[in-house]
C-alpha cells in the first residue's frame, strides 16, 4: 500500500485534496475515515445542512450549494436555506473560494473568525440578514481580490477596521443596519482608510452609531462613488465641500443625523444626482440652490433650520422632480403654481412652514400629482377649480383658510391617499399567509425587496413595478426554473425605504429546491441584477417546503473494501443512526409538542380541567353529527353538555395536524392564564388516546361574521355594533395590558369574535397567539388571515400589540359596512378611505341593515378605525385608547336615546312595547326614520 502523509484534521480542504489523490493512491480508507469525521464536525457546527451532504465527494457528487472547478471548491452559495450555527473554520480554510453567500440564514450566529483573511481568492462575501456579531476582523483587509462586501443587517459592533482601505478592488461596501460605532476611518501615513477605495461605487453605512464629523478627507474628485448612504447615524459637524467634488454621485442620504452649518454651494455641481436626502438634521443658512440639477427626482430637506426664505426658484425648474419634501424648513410666501405643473410631480409636502396667500390649482396641474400637504401654514384661500378628490389629496388643516365658510368639507376631513397594491391573481390568498398549506399553492418563495432610495412616491402607479416582470423575471429564469414574479404590496417604511413584497413562483411544480432558493437570494443580495431604482437589499420569509431526498449510503458501502470496510461502516452507520434518531425526535416533538406530558405529568393549569376521551365522547353523544356546530382548519367543533349540566363547545383537532398540535398547546397555556368577561373561557382540555381537544364555554350566538352576514339570524343595529366593538376592544386591552404575561392575539377577525348572552363580545381562538415581546417580536413565519394582516408585521416579521390594533381596525370597518375585508377583489380599507374623500359617496358603503338607524358617532367611529389602520404601528392608538373613544360614542347614543324617550308622545313603557330602536340595547325593531343622504355621518 502506498503511504501518503494526510492532513488528519478531516476538514473540507483535506477532503478535497484527498479526492484528487484518490485515483492515484489506494488510501481510500483514510478518505472514508475523514469523510465520517468531517461530517460529524460540520453537523456539530451547522444545523439544517442539505441532505445530500453525506456524499463522499463535495465536487464529484456535487453537494447542494457547493460549486467546484477541477475538484476545488470555488463557491458556497446557500442563502435562505435555514442554516444555523457559527461560521465553521472548515469553510474558511478553502483557499480557492471566490464566493461565499450565506445571506438570510438568521440562525447563523457568532463572530466572523479572525482567519477570514485566509480566503485570499475571495471576490464576494455576502452575509446579508444573518445574526453575526462582534467586531469585523482586521484581517478582512487581506482579501485583496474582494469586489463585493455585504455585511448589512447583522449585529456587528465596534469600529470599521482601517484595513478595509486596502481593498482597492472593492466596488460594493455595505455595512448598514449593524451596531458599528466610532468615527469613519480615513488614511494617514501609517494606516489606510475608506478614502483609499477609489474604485468603490457604493458606500452603504446607514443605520449604525457612527459619530464625530464627516471628514473632508473622506471624499475626493478621484472617487467614482454613485451612492453615499449614511442615514440614521450620530454624525455631527458640517457637510464637507469635498462631497461636491464627486461628480459621479446619483444618490446622497445624510438624513437623520446631527449635521449642522450650511449646505455646500458646490453641491449644485452634482448634475448627475437623482435623489438628495438631508432631512432631520440641524442644517442652517440659505436653502441650497438646486438649479440645473435636472435629473433630480426626489428631494427631502425637511426638519432643518434654514434661513427664512420664499420658495426658491429651483422649485419650478426641475423637469424630472416627482417628490418634494420640505416640511418645517421656514419657507414663506406664496405657493408656486408653476411647480404644481411639473409633469412628473407626484408628492409635495410643505407642512409646518410660513406659507401664505392663496393656493391656486393651475389648469395644467400635473396629472401625476397625488398629494399636496400644506398643513399648519398661513394660507388664506383655496381656488381649486376642478379638483378630483379621488386622485389628489390636498391637506390644508391648521391654516387661516380653514376658519372661513368656504372650507366646509375641505379642512379637517382630508386624509393622505392609502396605497394598496392588488394581488393581481398571483395565487390563492392562503398561499401568502401560509405557503406550506395543503391547497392549490405552488409554494411561493416570499420576500422583501427594500430600496434605500427610489425616484417616485406614487405607490399605486403599477408602471413603476414593471421591472419585476420585464427584467427581473427573465434574469432569474435564465438561472432557476421560475414561473413568475408577483408584487403583493408596496409601502414606505419608517426609515424612508421603499419595501416591495414580492413572491416568486416555481413553474408547475409544488416547490423550489434549495438550489432555486439560493440562486434567487444570490442574484439579489450579491447584486448580480441591477435594479432601475438604485440600491436595494433582499430579505426573505424562511422557506420550509424543500423536498427531502432519501440518503443514499450505497456509494459508501460500495467503496469500502477489505477489512477496513467494517470499521468505516460501523462509524458511518453510527453517525447515520444517531442523526436519524435526532431527526425523528425533532419531528416527533414538532408533531406532538405534548411529548413531555404523560399521565403523571399533565401540567396543573389554573382553572383548566383535564378530561378523558370517554368524558368528551359522552358529552357530545359520541361526536354525533347533530352535535357538530362548526368546522375549520383546526378541526370540528361540537356542542356538548357536561355532567354538571354546563354547556360547552369542544374543538377537536384533526388527526396528524401539525399546526393543530402547536395551536392546541398554545391555547391551553395562554387561555389558562386569562380570565375576562370579554375573552372566551377555557373550561378544560383532553389529551388522551392521541386526541387533542379544547373544552370552552358555550357561546350561544355564533360569531360576529355570522351575524353580519345574516347566517346566525342575530340582528345588529348601530348601538349593538358599538357595544360589540367596545366589548371586543376591552378583551384585547386585557390581553395587551393586564394579562400576566401580556399576549398578542395575532388573528383578530370577525370570525374570532363570538357573541354570548346579551350579545356580549368574547375574543376567541388563541392558536396563533404569542407572548408580548417573546423573541423581541421576531417571527420566522407570518401568520394570520389575509385582509386583516398588519402590513408592517407582514413586511418586517416583527410582531407587536399594534398588529392586533390594525386587525381590529378592519373589524371596525366590517361593523360599519357589513363587508368582508377582501370581497370581489376589493379591499374594504381602501374603499372606505376613498369614500371618505368624496362627499355623497361615503354612505354607499354603510351596511344596508343600518339604513333605518340614527348613526350617532359614525364619522368618529370610522376615523378611529382609520387611525387603527395606519401603516406604521407607532401611529396607531393603543387598545385602551380605542375603548375610551368607543365608550364616548355609546354615552352619546344613550344620551340621545334618553332625550328621545322623554320627548316622544308615547310613554316610556309604550315606547318599549312599540319597539323603539334604543329602548333596549338588543331590540331588533326600529320605527325611527333617518334620511341618511341628507346628512352623511362620514362627513359631518
Amino acid at each position: 500500500m502506498n503511504i501518503v502523509a494526510f492532513p488528519m484534521d478531516c476538514t473540507i480542504p483535506a477532503l478535497v485534496k484527498l479526492s484528487i489523490l484518490e485515483e492515484e493512491t489506494s488510501d481510500i480508507y483514510v478518505f472514508l475515515w475523514c469523510l465520517v469525521t468531517a461530517l460529524r464536525s460540520l453537523q456539530e457546527q451547522w444545523q439544517n445542512t442539505p441532505p445530500n451532504w453525506v456524499r463522499r465527494d463535495p465536487c464529484g457528487r456535487r453537494w447542494e450549494g457547493i460549486y467546484c472547478n477541477e475538484s476545488r471548491v470555488i463557491e458556497i452559495i446557500l442563502p435562505g436555506t435555514n442554516l444555523a450555527g457559527p461560521l465553521p473554520e472548515e469553510i474558511l480554510s478553502l483557499s480557492e473560494l471566490q464566493t461565499l453567500d450565506l445571506s438570510n440564514n438568521r440562525g447563523l450566529t457568532g463572530p466572523l473568525p479572525s482567519s477570514i483573511g485566509n480566503l485570499s481568492n475571495l471576490v464576494s462575501l455576502v452575509l446579508v440578514g444573518c445574526n453575526f456579531s462582534g467586531p469585523i476582523p482586521e484581517s478582512i483587509g487581506s482579501l485583496q481580490r474582494l469586489t463585493h462586501l455585504f455585511l448589512n443587517i447583522n449585529h456587528f459592533s465596534g469600529n470599521i477596521p482601517h484595513s478595509i482601505g486596502n481593498l482597492r478592488n472593492l466596488i460594493w461596501l455595505d455595512l448598514s443596519e449593524n451596531e458599528l460605532d466610532g468615527t469613519l476611518p480615513i488614511s494617514n501615513t501609517t494606516t489606510p482608510g475608506l478614502d483609499m477605495l477609489l474604485n468603490a461605487h457604493h458606500f452603504h453605512l446607514g443605520q449604525n452609531r457612527f459619530s464625530g464629523e464627516l471628514p473632508a478627507e473622506l471624499f475626493s474628485s478621484r472617487m467614482t462613488l454613485i451612492h453615499i448612504i449614511l442615514n440614521e447615524n450620530q454624525l455631527n459637524g458640517s457637510i464637507p465641500d469635498t462631497l461636491g467634488d464627486i461628480r459621479t454621485l446619483t444618490v446622497i442620504r445624510l438624513d437623520r443625523n446631527s449635521l449642522s452649518g450650511s449646505v455646500p454651494q458646490n453641491l449644485s455641481m452634482l448634475t448627475s444626482l437623482n435623489q438628495l436626502y438631508l432631512a432631520n438634521n440641524n442644517l442652517s443658512g440659505p436653502i441650497p440652490d438646486l438649479t440645473d440639477m435636472n435629473l433630480l427626482t426626489y428631494v427631502d430637506l425637511s426638519n432643518n433650520s434654514f434661513d427664512v426664505a420664499a420658495g426658491p426658484q429651483w422649485f419650478e425648474t426641475l423637469p424630472n422632480l416627482t417628490t418634494l419634501m420640505m416640511e418645517n424648513t421656514r419657507l414663506e410666501g406664496n405657493i408656486s403654481t408653476a411647480m404644481l405643473s411639473l409633469p412628473q410631480l407626484q408628492t409635495v409636502v410643505l407642512r409646518n412652514n410660513q406659507l401664505n396667500g392663496n393656493l391656486e390649482l393651475p389648469a395644467n396641474i400635473s396629472s401625476s400629482l397625488r398629494l399636496i400637504d400644506l398643513r399648519n401654514n398661513s394660507i388664506d384661500g383655496f381656488r381649486f377649480g376642478v379638483y378630483n378628490r379621488s386622485r389628489l389629496s390636498i391637506m390644508l388643516d391648521e391654516n387661516r383658510f380653514c376658519l372661513t365658510p368656504e372650507a366646509a368639507g375641505i379642512c379637517n376631513t382630508s386624509q393622505p391617499l392609502n396605497y394598496f397594491i392588488p394581488l393581481e391573481n398571483c395565487a390563492p390568498l392562503p398561499c401568502f399567509s401560509d405557503p406550506t398549506s395543503e391547497s392549490e399553492c405552488t409554494r411561493p418563495y416570499l420576500g422583501n425587496l427594500v430600496f434605500r432610495s427610489f425616484n417616485f412616491s406614487d405607490l399605486e402607479n403599477m408602471l413603476y413595478y414593471a421591472f419585476l416582470a420585464d427584467s427581473l423575471q427573465p434574469f432569474l429564469a435564465d438561472r432557476v426554473p421560475l414561473d413568475r414574479v408577483c408584487l403583493t404590496s408596496a409601502m414606505i417604511d419608517v426609515n424612508g425605504f421603499l419595501v416591495l413584497n414580492v413572491s416568486f413562483f416555481p413553474p408547475g411544480g409544488a416547490y423550489f429546491n434549495r438550489t432555486g432558493i439560493s440562486t434567487v437570494g444570490n442574484v439579489l443580495n450579491n447584486h448580480l441584477y441591477e435594479s432601475p431604482y438604485g440600491p436595494y437589499y433582499y430579505t426573505d420569509l424562511p422557506y420550509t417546503a424543500f423536498p427531502e431526498r432519501t440518503i443514499n449510503t450505497g456509494l459508501i458501502v460500495g467503496l469500502a473494501v477489505g477489512g477496513f470496510v467494517l470499521v468505516v461502516l460501523t462509524i458511518a452507520s453510527g453517525v447515520y443512526a444517531y442523526r436519524q434518531r435526532k431527526i425523528a425526535q425533532r419531528a416527533a416533538k414538532l408533531n406532538n409538542p405534548f411529548s413531555s406530558w404523560n399521565e403523571g405529568n399533565v401540567p396543573q393549569l389554573k382553572g383548566a380541567k383535564w378530561f378523558s376521551f370517554e368524558d368528551v365522547q359522552q358529552c357530545t353523544r359520541f361526536f354525533s353529527h347533530e352535535s357538530q356546530i362548526g368546522v375549520g382548519g383546526y378541526g370540528k367543533v361540537y356542542k356538548g353538555k357536561l355532567s354538571t349540566g354546563e354547556l360547552v363547545a369542544i374543538k377537536r383537532a384533526q388527526q396528524g395536524s401539525l399546526q393543530g398540535a402547536l395551536e392546541f398547546k398554545t391555547e391551553i397555556e395562554l387561555l389558562s392564564r386569562v380570565h375576562h368577561k370579554n375573552v372566551v373561557n377555557l373550561i378544560g382540555f383532553c389529551y388522551d388516546k392521541g386526541e387533542q381537544m379544547l373544552v370552552y364555554e358555550y357561546v350561544p350566538n355564533g360569531s360576529l361574521r355570522e351575524a353580519l352576514s345574516g347566517k346566525s339570524g342575530v340582528q345588529l343595529n348601530w348601538m349593538r355594533r358599538l357595544k360589540i366593538a367596545v366589548g371586543a376592544a376591552r378583551g384585547l386591552t386585557y390581553l395587551h395590558e393586564l394579562a400576566d404575561p401580556p399576549i398578542i392575539h395575532r388573528d383578530i377577525k370577525s370570525d374570532n369574535i363570538l357573541l354570548g348572552d346579551n350579545l356580549n363580545a368574547k375574543v376567541a381562538d388563541f392558536g396563533l397567539s404569542r407572548l408580548l415581546n417573546e423573541d423581541k417580536g421576531q417571527v420566522t413565519q407570518v401568520k394570520g388571515t389575509m385582509g386583516y394582516l398588519d402590513p408592517e408585521y407582514y413586511m418586517t416579521q416583527i410582531l407587536t400589540e399594534k398588529s392586533d390594533v390594525y386587525s381590529f381596525g378592519v373589524v371596525m370597518l366590517e361593523l360599519v359596512t357589513g363587508k368582508m375585508p377582501l370581497e370581489k377583489n376589493k379591499y374594504v380599507v381602501r374603499l372606505v378611505r376613498e369614500a371618505m374623500m368624496e362627499a355623497g359617496h361615503a354612505y354607499d358603503l354603510v351596511d344596508p341593515a343600518l339604513s333605518s338607524d340614527t348613526l350617532v358617532g359614525m364619522e368618529i367611529f370610522v376615523k378611529l378605525a382609520i387611525r387603527c389602520l395606519q401603516d406604521m404601528g407607532d401611529e396607531r392608538p393603543s387598545m385602551s385608547e380605542v375603548v375610551k373613544e368607543i365608550e364616548k360614542m355609546i354615552e352619546a347614543n344613550d344620551l340621545i336615546d334618553e332625550i328621545e324617550s322623554t320627548t316622544t308622545s308615547a310613554s316610556y313603557d309604550g315606547a318599549r312595547e312599540g319597539g323603539h330602536p334604543y329602548s333596549h340595547m338588543y331590540s331588533s325593531n326600529s320605527n325611527v326614520s333617518f334620511d341618511s343622504r341628507a346628512s352623511s355621518p362620514f362627513l359631518r
